[in-house]
This record gives structure tokens, C-alpha cells and sequence, in this order.
């Protein structure tokens, strides 16, 4: 049992059991009194939140998606500032960064379903690789902004911080950009459905 006061495994289950909180689900539940994941896309992120929580409550449903996105992206940020304060490693960082996704997009709380990791991502990247970050949010809400469509915005925002980090941190600090590349697989792989639809031109606009 020793393996389980290891620095680098403590953090790592921290990171993922963080990441697994589903924090669109509670606050649609306990302030609106709502369901997400029986109602929209099913989904716990914030465009579900605001879809269905809209439909009652179109003010309540605004800010529950606003603090949706930032609980969400703190929940691996927080875990990281942890880390980094206790001096650990770039490559562990990445390892909490990898799981606290996982977490949030298979959620041990939810049977492992969850939500996209795009806010989640998002909240990791901005702590280990700030630059390509702040040009992928730039992308991500403009496109936001012209398009309408949540999950192509998300997916451009994201494919503009991968373009960015290799052009600015090539290599992450651990001589290698493998975590990056599986967060953003992850990611991708969460939203297959929407690029599904997207190609067929049915995917819903967020109004």
C-alpha cells in the first residue's frame, strides 16, 4: 500500500477525482432544479446547462453557464497550483493534466460518462502552456461569436492552441508533446457526435 503515499500517485488521483466532479449537473440541479443529463444533449458541460436552463430561466441559465465553465476549468488548475507549489515535475504536471480531463470526461461519478473536457482543457493549458492558450480562447470565443455553434468553435479554439504550442513550447518541457496531443484527442474523441453532425449540417446553433 505503500504506492498509494507516492507524491506523483497521490496527485495523480487527486487530479482525476477533481476532474470527475460533474459541476454543470450539481448546479443545474440544486439552482434550477433540472436535470441535464435527462434533457438537451445530455451532456454536463455548459452549452447543455444553458440549453435547458434556458428554456425556464433565461438569466439563471447565463450564469450557471458562466460558472459551469470556470468551475470546470478550476478544477484542474487548482490541482496543478498545488503541485507546483510543492515542487513537483514538469512531466507530473502533465500527468495531472492527462487525468483531470480523463475525469471530466469519464466521470467516476457518473459511470464514467461526463462531459468534453474543453473547459477542463482549457484550465490545464492555461497553466502549463499560457500563450497558445490565450490564443486559443481568442479563437475560440470570436468563433463563438460568428458561427454560433458551440462545439466548432471549441474545436477551432482547441486546434489553434495545439498550431500555437508547437510553434511556442514544442517539446512541453518533458522533450515531448504526447500529453497535449492525448488531451486533445481526448477531447476530439468526446465530441465525434458533433462532428457528425456538423459534416450532415444538423448540428444545433446556440442562440
Amino acid at each position: 500500500m505503500d504506492f498509494l503515499f507516492n507524491f506523483n500517485i497521490l496527485f495523480f488521483l487527486l487530479a482525476y477525482l477533481a476532474g470527475s466532479i460533474p459541476f454543470g449537473l450539481l448546479l443545474a440541479k440544486i439552482f434550477a432544479n433540472v436535470n441535464i443529463k435527462e434533457q438537451g444533449s445530455k451532456s454536463i458541460g455548459a452549452t447543455n446547462v444553458l440549453r435547458v436552463v434556458k428554456q425556464t430561466n433565461p438569466k439563471l441559465a447565463k450564469k450557471l453557464s458562466i460558472a459551469t465553465v470556470v468551475l470546470d476549468a478550476l478544477k484542474g488548475t487548482i490541482v496543478l497550483l498545488i503541485a507546483i507549489a510543492l515542487g513537483a515535475s514538469q512531466s507530473t504536471l502533465w500527468g495531472i493534466g492527462v487525468l483531470a480531463v480523463l475525469g471530466h470526461c469519464y466521470s467516476i461519478f457518473l459511470s464514467l460518462e461526463g462531459g468534453k473536457g474543453v473547459a477542463t482543457g482549457l484550465g490545464i493549458f492555461l497553466v502549463l502552456i499560457p500563450i497558445p492558450t490565450i490564443i486559443g480562447a481568442i479563437v475560440w470565443v470570436v468563433c463563438g461569436k460568428v458561427l454560433k455553434i458551440s462545439s466548432l468553435s471549441s474545436l477551432l479554439g482547441l486546434t489553434a492552441v495545439i498550431i500555437s504550442a508547437l510553434f511556442i513550447n514544442n517539446g512541453l518541457g518533458v522533450n515531448s508533446n504526447a500529453p497535449m496531443y492525448i488531451i486533445a484527442f481526448i477531447v476530439y474523441y468526446k465530441h465525434l457526435p458533433n462532428i457528425i453532425r456538423l459534416v450532415r449540417g444538423e448540428e444545433k446553433r446556440v442562440i
